[in-house]
């Protein structure tokens, strides 16, 4: 059972990779624009609800504030692909990056009235961990999945509970809205839901 379990993490497929690639770039090439994406890709409530700046809510997820933000949201990007990249198509992954957005965009917009600014991919990418691991739950319940199906709920409970996690707060010039993360993983967790439903009734029809 166990070996069974390494394999599974061990399995390395490039074509899997494809759309983590085309978002790590879209990242990099972003953060390249200087002040003239300082100044325009960032959530600013005021600007998107007062001004309908509205491209701001999906901009200011793939922009960061510095090199080591970026760098911290690419890793994550990186270890969310090594564990689920298999788990879903591109089209599936697609439609999963497009709710995760509009989870935490309306979150912020309903439920966070006092934030004012914010850039950064960690909310979605939560959203994305949370789709993985609801199809591992579905096709693959054994004690990697409950590991980290584990982990990623103790996390989010800390950072509601205690705060931001140490060593990364300490390596971030600005603060982490845990907030984001939460609805990140609510937008995700329903996609990843309606994709497995979905591929379920395929299999029982044919």
């Amino acid at each position: 059972m166990h070996r069974m379990n390494l394999a599974r993490l061990a399995r390395f497929d490039v074509r899997t990779w494809y759309p983590t690639i085309a978002l790590a770039v879209l990242m990099v090439a972003l953060q390249m624009l200087g002040t003239v994406a300082r100044e325009s890709l960032p959530y600013e409530r005021s600007a998107i609800l007062v001004g309908g700046e509205y491209a701001r809510l999906l901009s200011a997820h793939f922009y960061h504030y510095d090199l080591a933000h970026l760098a911290w949201n690419l890793a994550g990007l990186a270890l969310v692909a090594w564990l689920f990249a298999a788990e879903f198509s591109t089209r599936g992954w697609a439609f999963i990056l497009l709710v995760s957005t509009v989870a935490v965009d309306l979150g912020f917009l309903v439920l966070e009235p006092q934030l004012e600014w914010y850039v950064g991919f960690s909310g979605v990418l939560h959203g994305l961990a949370a789709a993985g691991l609801v199809a591992w739950l579905v096709r693959t319940r054994d004690s990697i999945t409950a590991i980290v199906a584990a982990v990623f709920a103790v996390k989010l409970a800390w950072e509601h509970l205690v705060g931001p996690l140490p060593f990364v707060a300490q390596t971030l010039p600005v603060p982490v809205i845990h907030e984001a993360h939460t609805y990140g993983a609510v937008g995700g967790l329903l996609a990843g839901a309606v994709l497995c439903l979905a591929q379920r009734r395929r299999a029982a029809s044919l």
